[in-house]
């Protein structure tokens, strides 16, 4: 009997869980099968043998598959016709082996191999060779290494588990599609036939060994029951395995052999078993047929990313792809049956051109459609149908001149040996590219040796910059830090502590001083995950303990998600949550939560809030300080690929910020008082700088993203001071001196019974700024948010935090310096004290001093020149703008270079009030002449809560000059002005109402440049 069409070819296929968020939120499903069984169509093969039905069912799989990957609309299911491949392809080699066992009494394992070789791999070496070249000039350094890798694994048949470990992994998010990642049946059906072929051959023999005795055709019946058995069991095992890992594992569950093996057995079985003799009436079979084929095109219709994959839902399309097999079996001699079956369509002209083309037509597909996406970016549908269509050109030369002229010489074929060297080759050539352009791209790249976190420039902790602007230039190394290679390993050095998908609970991750009563939670996602060094450097400065609660892609808020990995709704994140909630409530209370996670695991507002909601709650509970820090940026693309092909101008692989940046519904509630207890922080104002379009990737150098969602590690440690800033504001951190040892007592007083608060004596470099420990900057002509223009004065300067406004002198002394520019616009300067919570102890006393130069001019030059020293309540740092009410003292005021200086309380309400706003209750002036300019002078100011005194004093060098009592007020308004935490002002401003109300203003006369100095600031309470 002639040869029966044999080998069965395929064209990978990916599925993940597409249009699914997750801590990363990507990928789609990939089915990429394309199976290529008939040996070809040479005449001497059309013979009784010879399915032609079968040639026009690849037809209808493989155009499914094109489809699907060319998006167009309403084929979304186009995936499935990976399982009519491997059906067929189960169908047509186990007939093959089972005849040569029947007919010969043996299986030749070395022909059969040979066969496969010369008919697989030299059309696929040359499109792994393509691609090796082509990827080179088309892909950028990073991802060309990568495709290397896909090259050697595709060529040695286990790109499937390449592809597995790389889906698996949740750190390796961002990633783009591979251009061979249709490689993958391939694979796993040269995996399956290299375990079936030597046992179905190990079968045969000890089957026919029994019954040598026995003739031919009972040596044939024998086989058949006994390969059928075990077809059956492997067939029943592969498919509880393949439900199982669709539970568990979508990736593995869609490119693992195991779980594909039932579909090769499901065709085996139509092979092995009987069904030639169950003829029935012909009405019968062509509904049977027709069904199949409905069935196949039904799932194509119907199925979508949200269809559990494959599980129960691959038995569809293969039981439909076995009934349509299974109808053209019974009574076909050799040619189409008349009529209508399912069969006689199939077998036209047309179907079975395109069938004899599809092996060759999916290899090249696939890459076309990637490699030109990945050097023109993101291609619409119609563009991808055409690019579909023209990879046929390739396809059929390959098949003409290659596959075609291969299968049929006598010379390759006449010992089986010349076709495993063939395929040998066809192996080699391939792997010896990949290594060749491989080995030239990793030394493009450099090496991937981690990054010298000592080296790193200092962050900057305030004003507009990342990097310290005066810190010394960066050592001499690559243009970005860390460089592409580098980035994607630069994660977080937190161990196991950032949990994997399956796991319920976390380790105890604790970190930094162990042991220590202070202790700061970071819990979330891998979004919170990212600021782990960044945290840990906060808490070791302060001798704390941090502890981590993380979970990969894991919403905090409570929110029902489905896990790209597992393929299924993500109940592990919901037990984790809860497990870490009650260990936070069963736990030695800790000193600070904070709480962060990906910020789009659904659009959906108010379910958002609701998750947020329930997950708050018991944390709120606790009484300790909750934190949400918000999400950081989103980039959507692979940032290190980009960054390795734009290594000179990485301004290119900046991203949209529309899309980078999101809505956030539990900000929005924090910063409207909605959610108390909760303080939101945000450092996005640094790393997307700017109202403009778009959001960098590199920024002062610093490469900022390891993939396409999450930050460098290497960012989070230049951050770390702007985050330290950011969380003393809220009141949330206190300042390193203050941080205090152990439970984070204060310092301990001195023997006159003081105890220092703050103290800066201003020294360091000329040009240098101050201590960014002590003080930040405000910028601009108003708040964030604006609440009140032009500081809500009138002043007409706009403060910077340039060293050309604030400096220190290098003699230890900090200037604060108006300038004015050639347009006539003035700058000047505004530093307020990181600590917003000083405050008199309960019935204590709290002192704030300062030795003060003022700027040396006067009479019209010092038109409009108003230099301050004062305080505002810690309030108006959580966003709260009810001035006066928040409490103002002005230790020290002047206006238009007057011989004089003044001090005033604000408090109570807007007009009129017991502060008699605006205008406060002042000092009025006090003599300060010529000496206060030329000078240090002490200005200080205290608010005394003892029994019987309770009275705010003004002193010039230690000469009381004014006293607020609290008889002149209300209890409720001294309390707010007087016994809550406030923070340090010192500034310079210009023009305004004030000094207009003094009679002058700024005016052409007006010199700038003459600085305010500070000689030092001393904050102190006593009981």
């Amino acid at each position: 009997m002639p040869e029966l069409a044999p080998d069965a070819f395929t064209i990978p296929s990916q599925r993940t869980a597409g249009g699914r968020a997750g801590d990363a939120g990507r990928g789609g499903r990939s089915g990429r099968a394309l199976s290529r069984g008939s040996d070809a169509p040479g005449r001497a093969h059309r013979s009784a043998g010879f399915r032609p039905d079968i040639e026009g069912l690849r037809a209808l799989a493989v155009l499914s598959v094109l489809a699907f990957h060319a998006a167009v609309p309403g084929l979304a299911g186009g995936f499935v016709g990976v399982d009519v491949f491997l059906v067929v392809s189960g169908y047509l080699i186990t007939g093959l082996l089972l005849r040569e066992a029947t007919t010969t009494g043996r299986i030749r394992l070395g022909e059969f191999f040979s066969r496969r070789a010369r008919r697989l791999l030299p059309s696929a070496a040359i499109v792994l060779g393509a691609v090796a070249l082509f990827g080179a000039w088309l892909t950028v350094p990073l991802r060309r290494a990568d495709l290397e890798y896909d090259v050697l694994a595709a060529a040695l048949s286990v790109g499937n588990w390449r592809f597995v470990a790389q889906q698996t992994d949740y750190l390796a998010a961002g990633r783009d599609e591979s251009p061979l990642l249709h490689f993958w049946s391939l694979a796993v059906e040269e995996q399956f036939y290299l375990v079936w072929g030597p046992l179905l051959a190990l079968t045969a023999y000890l089957v026919l060994r029994v019954a040598r005795r026995g003739r031919a055709d009972g040596r044939g019946r024998a086989v058949r029951p006994v390969a059928a058995a075990l077809a059956a069991v492997l067939t029943v095992g592969s498919f509880a395995l393949s439900l199982h890992w669709t539970h568990d594992s979508v990736s593995l569950a869609y490119l693992g052999t195991p779980s594909r093996v039932w579909q090769f057995g499901v065709g085996a079985l139509l092979a092995l078993l009987p069904w030639h003799l169950l003829r029935g009436p012909r009405p019968l079979r062509a509904a049977v047929g027709w069904g199949g084929a409905a069935a196949v095109v039904w799932c194509v219709l119907a199925y979508d990313s949200g269809t559990p994959y494959p599980g129960w839902a691959a038995l569809v399309p293969t039981l439909g792809t076995a009934a349509v097999i299974l109808a053209g079996t019974p009574g076909r001699e050799g040619s189409a049956a008349p009529g209508y079956d399912v069969d006689r369509v199939l077998g036209l002209r047309v179907p079975r051109a395109i069938g004899r083309l599809s092996y060759n037509l999916y290899l090249w597909h696939w890459p076309v459609l990637v490699l030109v996406g990945a050097k023109f970016g993101p291609l619409d549908w119609p563009v991808k149908v055409a690019l579909t269509a023209a990879s046929a050109l390739p396809a059929a030369a390959v098949m003409r001149w290659v596959e075609q002229p291969l299968r049929q010489s006598r010379t390759v074929s006449e010992l089986p040996r010349r076709g495993l060297s063939l395929g040998l080759a066809a192996v080699v050539i391939p792997v010896v590219l990949a290594l060749v352009v491989g080995t030239g791209t990793l030394r493009l790249l450099g090496p991937a040796a981690p990054v010298d976190l000592q080296g790193l420039p200092p962050g900057s902790p305030d004003g507009t910059s990342l990097l310290v602007r005066t810190a010394a230039p960066a050592k001499v190394g690559p243009a970005v830090v860390p460089d592409a290679v580098q980035a994607r390993k630069d994660f977080p050095p937190d161990g196991e502590c950032e949990v994997d998908p399956a796991a319920t609970t976390s380790p105890d991750c604790r970190f930094g001083v162990v042991g220590s009563p202070d202790r700061i939670v970071l819990l979330g996602d891998s979004h919170a995950g990212q600021w782990f060094s960044s945290l840990l450097a906060l808490a070791a400065e302060r001798r704390w303990e941090l502890e981590e609660l993380v979970k990969q892609g894991c919403p905090l808020p409570e929110l029902s998600v489905v896990n790209p990995q597992l393929g299924r709704t993500y109940r592990e994140c919901d037990t984790w949550r809860a497990n870490a909630l009650t260990r936070l409530a069963e736990g030695p209370k800790p000193r600070l939560i904070v709480v962060s996670t990906l910020n789009r695991y659904t659009d959906d507002r108010e379910a958002v809030l609701q998750g947020w909601a329930k997950t708050l709650a018991p944390l709120r509970e606790l009484g300790v300080p909750i934190v949400y820090l918000r999400d950081t940026p989103i980039p959507g693309t692979d940032v290190p690929a980009c960054v390795s092909g734009h290594t000179d101008d990485p301004a290119a692989c900046e991203f949209p910020r529309d899309k980078a940046l999101w809505a956030d519904p539990l900000a929005d509630e924090i910063a409207a008082g909605r959610i108390p207890g909760v303080r939101a922080v945000s450092v996005n104002d640094v790393i997307c700088p700017g109202n403009g379009r778009s959001c960098p990737a590199v920024l002062e150098r610093i490469l900022l993203y390891r993939d396409d969602t999450h930050l460098t590690n290497v960012a989070a440690v230049v951050l770390t001071p702007r985050l330290e800033r950011v969380l003393t504001d809220a009141g949330a951190l206190p300042p390193r001196a203050a941080a205090g040892t152990g439970s984070g007592t204060s310092p301990a007083p001195d023997a006159s019974g003081w105890t220092q608060l703050l103290r800066d004596d201003f020294d360091g470099a000329a040009g240098s700024r101050p201590s960014a420990a002590n003080w930040q900057y405000d910028l601009g002509t108003c708040y964030p948010g604006c609440p009140a223009a032009q500081w809500g004065t009138g002043e007409v300067e706009t403060m910077t935090d340039s060293t050309d406004n604030v400096r220190l002198d290098g003699r230890g002394a900090l200037e604060i310096v108006p300038t004015r520019d050639a347009a006539g616009r003035w700058s000047s300067g505004r530093i307020e004290s990181r600590r917003a919570d000083l405050a008199p102890p309960p019935g204590g006393v709290l002192r704030i001093e300062a030795g003060i130069a003022l700027p040396d001019v006067t009479g019209p030059a010092a038109a409009g020149y108003w230099p301050a020293f004062w305080t505002l309540g810690g309030e108006l740092r959580n966003g709260y703008t009810g001035w006066p009410a928040i409490g103002e003292l002005d230790i020290l005021e002047q206006v238009n270079g007057r011989d004089s200086v003044f001090g005033t309380m604000h408090c109570g309400v807007l007009d009129g009030g017991p502060c008699q706003e605006p205008r406060g209750l002042g000092s009025g002036d006090q003599p300060c002449g010529a000496e206060c300019r030329s000078g240090f002078h002490r200005y200080a100011v205290e608010v005394d809560l003892k029994p019987g005194a309770e009275e705010v004093r003004w002193y010039l060098d230690g000469r009381v000059h004014h006293r607020v009592t609290a008889a002149q007020m209300d209890r409720a308004t001294w309390d707010r002005a007087a016994g809550r935490g406030l923070f340090l002002i010192l500034n310079v401003a210009v023009g305004g109402n004030l000094p207009a109300a003094f009679g002058s203003s700024v005016t052409p006369a007006t010199e700038p440049g003459h600085p305010m100095r500070v000689d030092y600031v001393s904050v102190a309470s006593k009981q």
